[in-house]
């Protein structure tokens, strides 16, 4: 694999600057050479403050839904979503570098995906200086070469731009009063945090150290160290982005660690890095004769490592990149569960960086004690449930309560435990977690639950983001988002329950069989709600959850409703869409067979919804006419849904049916093309070569761990379970695949 985003000219915007990370520090590189900047980040720098009106004894779903039910639309947006509107709490940015090279004309960059580093050259007057740099993926330092003397050029570290708390003063955190004409994507400058001013240190020598620390609260200070070393001929350049949570003495054991790698060396330092990079890559592979799309599949590959690592916090809206334009970051860097973080961790199960998408499971489970705490004092019941919108320790954030404060999230939530359960069939792990987080779930949810004509329903109900927050937004309950979220939860635990033996599943059975069914027009379109169908454009394909990303209805068996539903999209447009709706609508063209639907989907994402570097900016920036976004605020959900939108065209199952090539381009049927490595449901590993004129050649590895595969459909054991293959729409043979067992000749003719 050799993949590279090049940059000839000076990169004057940070969301177009070129990324490192390591899941937990990143740096965004930009800048003209008198002020190149190192933009530094990690992710679990936060103002936790506790957040605005959420310890008011009405700040409950019990008010809320009263407040709905009456229809006073301004007391539920004072009450609730005003608290997203104060600026903590919030992610806050690290700090920056600033190199400077006298006389620069230019800078050139290049990003290699494979190596995970940065090659800038500074042109000035004196010629060319180079400067490579990458965040370790093992130790989480910061490291950088610049190839000339330190007397040749010079650095300083900046710490962020926060107004000073004067002694004997209070912080005042923002604005006094709720103003709902006033609502914005980010809630303004840094200036309005009120901190103590940084303290700074420097240490002289060969390596020479300084650093700074910031004093957010009593429980918490950040802070960056960085040292330098010269050589002959050269200069290295270490950082680390540390916190106070790192125990007694963190700023010194920081410089400690940054001596000892600092005397490694930089190329020794750059072997370790490397490694897990080839690791990393060797999992799975792809090769296209369309080289743009391949390259952005390895690039949404390489930004979710960057961002993402077990044993780290997972990332949040915009990943280990908070902006640096002087302002809080879009939608405070926060975690938004109506969306944002289910499709960041969409692609990963397929893409088999198991190990990776791991952060996302273990900080979903080790935030039970959040989602208790949430569900007991909001919803005043039992079992978990976290915030649609929260800070990094499970707070409620506010927003338009309708979806910030909805309870089916959690739900969406659970499917990554199930995901990851029927991609690995790891037994234990669905015996001890997915099952133990469901049911957790199900106990909350369930208590919310009204019966009316032997039918369960929520009390009130929504569907993101339909109407925005307007007294419209609540529709007649049980939204198809809502429903199909629901069905989702208990038809599961009725499985699981089955699976395990636990012997719930008919009361599992039973809850679901007590749900409505899903509201379906007589032109067989989802609707919105029993009584509501779509009427415009929406970026929010909601209504459909049940085709994709729950899969509740097939191709094969709900065709009809599926085509329906896609149709109704067509026909309201891309208006009023924004970048991750472009690739939801590839997911449905997949699921129906539609390659060109599909690959057109996703062309005009990358093309026109996604910086230079690959990050996404939402809305239509260039002004294409795909939408009438034109804003550019950068998140990440896309980028990864897109990638896993491709591995949809490339490979799917369905039932028993492995389908190699079902939803490509019939332009990609003329040139070679290959994956490896790809993980299905079931624990497989499949690989395959498609060469025309001659056929397709398919490996597959049963690396099924802890259980053998069970029929979905009725829970039998199935070690002689019967695998149909089908490629490029043709069928071509059943076959058995026990665990542990592969097979590497399958070997299929055109006819």
């Amino acid at each position: 694999m050799e993949h590279e985003l090049i940059f000839e000219k000076s990169i004057t915007r940070w969301d177009e600057a070129v990324p490192l990370g390591n899941g937990r520090i990143g740096a965004l590189i930009w800048g003209e050479p008198e002020e190149l900047r190192f933009s530094l980040d990690r992710t679990d720098i936060w103002d936790r403050s506790q957040p605005l009106n959420t310890m008011r004894p009405d700040f409950t779903y019990a008010q809320l839904v009263k407040l709905a039910r009456e229809k006073k639309t301004k007391e539920i947006r004072e009450l609730f979503d005003a608290p997203y509107q104060h600026p903590t709490p919030t992610k806050l940015p690290a700090g920056k570098l600033i190199f400077s090279f006298p006389q620069g004309r230019n800078i050139r960059s290049v990003l290699s995906l494979q190596e995970a580093r940065a090659f800038l050259t500074a042109e000035t007057a004196e010629g060319e200086i180079c400067l490579e740099s990458f965040c370790h993926a093992v130790t989480k330092t910061g490291m950088i070469r610049v190839k000339v003397s330190e007397s040749a050029f010079a650095f300083r570290l900046e710490h962020p731009d926060f107004s000073e708390l004067l002694p004997g003063k209070e912080a005042k955190g923002g604005q006094d009063s709720y103003d709902p004409d006033q609502r914005g994507i980010s809630q303004g400058s840094l200036k309005k945090l009120y901190y103590p001013a940084p303290s700074f240190g420097r240490q002289e020598g060969n390596p020479s150290f300084v650093w700074f620390s910031q004093k957010v609260d009593e429980s918490f200070t950040f802070g960056i160290v960085v040292g330098s070393r010269r050589m002959e001929g050269e200069t290295w350049i270490f950082y680390r982005i540390v916190h106070s949570k790192e125990g007694e003495d963190w700023l010194m054991k920081a410089v400690r660690q940054l001596e000892e790698e600092l005397a490694a060396g930089y190329e020794f330092m750059a072997e370790s890095h490397l490694l897990w990079w080839e690791s990393y890559w060797s999992k799975s592979s792809l090769s296209l004769g369309d080289k743009e799309v391949e390259k952005n599949w390895y690039l949404a590959n390489y930004l979710f490592a960057s961002c993402s690592r077990k044993g780290e916090y997972p990332m949040p809206l915009q990943g280990v990149w908070t902006a640096d334009d002087g302002n809080l970051p879009p939608w405070k860097g926060d975690y938004h569960n109506d969306l944002n973080t289910q499709l960041c961790y969409s692609h990963f199960y397929k893409a088999n960086h198991l190990e990776e998408g791991e952060a996302f499971l273990d900080f979903l489970w080790n935030s039970r004690e959040a989602g208790r705490s949430f569900a007991k004092s909001f919803y005043q019941t039992e079992g978990v449930c976290l915030p649609g919108v929260m800070s990094i320790d499970g707070k409620p954030l506010g927003g338009w309560p309708m979806y910030s404060l909805s309870p089916t999230h959690q739900i969406w939530l659970c499917q990554t435990f199930d995901l990851y359960y029927r991609y690995t069939e790891d037994k234990r792990f669905l015996e001890e977690k997915a099952w133990v987080y469901f049911r957790e779930t199900a106990e909350c949810l369930t208590s919310l639950l009204e019966e009316r004509g032997g039918q369960l329903y929520l009390p009130v109900s929504s569907s993101p983001e339909i109407h925005d927050d307007e007294e419209e937004s609540w529709l007649t309950p049980n939204s198809n988002y809502d429903l199909a979220l629901m069905m989702y939860l208990y038809r599961t635990l009725a499985e699981y329950s089955r699976l395990l033996g636990k012997k719930e599943e008919e009361y599992w059975e039973r809850l679901y069989h007590k749900l409505p069914g899903l509201a379906v027009s007589e032109e067989k379109i989802l609707m919105l709600s029993p009584d509501e169908r779509l009427k415009e454009s929406h970026r929010h394909l909601s209504n459909a959850m049940a085709i994709c990303p729950l899969k509740l209805l097939t191709e094969e068996k709900d065709r009809e409703i599926i085509d329906a539903t896609v149709l109704d999209y067509e026909c309201w447009g891309s208006g009023m869409w924004v970048g991750f709706s472009f690739v939801w609508m590839s997911h449905l063209y997949a699921i129906q067979k539609n390659g060109e639907g599909a690959f057109t989907q996703l062309r005009i994402f990358w093309e026109s919804f996604c910086s230079p570097n690959g990050f996404h900016l939402n809305g239509d920036y260039r002004k294409r006419g795909y939408s009438t976004f034109h804003y550019r605020p950068f998140t990440l959900e896309a980028n990864m849904y897109a990638a896993d939108a491709l591995q949809e065209m490339l490979l799917q199952r369905n039932e028993n049916r492995i389908e190699i090539l079902p939803a490509i381009p019939e332009s990609w049927m003329k040139e070679k093309l290959s994956f490896s490595g790809f993980r299905l449901e079931g624990g497989l590993l499949v690989s395959a070569q498609w060469i025309p004129q001659e056929g397709c050649r398919v490996e597959i590895v049963n690396a099924a761990g802890g259980m053998t595969s069970e029929k979905r459909t009725n829970g039998e054991g199935a070690n002689d379970e019967e695998l149909e293959l089908i490629v490029a729409g043709k069928y071509i043979k059943r076959f058995l695949l026990p665990p542990g067992q592969e097979r590497e000749d399958i070997v299929m003719l055109q006819d």
